[in-house]
């Protein structure tokens, strides 16, 4: 069964990235959104993270909530997906089902 995870916590407020990453079957995805749009940024301490693990799942982040936080796109891990809301919404229905981790 394909996944998709959702993540809204920053990687430095709580484990919630690393918990997600650690219990995805292979065939699943993780969506970052609100403050978990930080995990995909260059140069952090889970960039290597991040990185190894895009051999594994899609990843994608929400360009509005980049762009609320001030982040630059250009600065956003090299294979993570940069999704608007209307993706969001094709991302929901094109998986089994949806895991939200808070």
């Amino acid at each position: 069964m394909n996944m998709l995870h959702t993540v809204n916590k920053s990687p430095f407020e709580n484990s919630s990235v690393t918990s997600c990453i650690s219990m995805c079957a292979k065939d699943n995805s993780i969506l970052f959104i609100e403050d978990a749009v930080i995990s995909v940024m260059k140069a952090t301490k889970f960039t290597e993270m991040i990185e190894s693990s895009l051999k594994d799942f899609n990843m994608y982040a929400l360009k509005p909530d980049l762009e609320a936080r001030g982040l630059s796109l250009d600065n956003v891990i090299e294979g993570v997906k940069i999704v608007g809301y209307e993706e969001f919404v094709d991302l929901t229905t094109e998986h089994d089902s949806v895991q939200s981790w808070l």
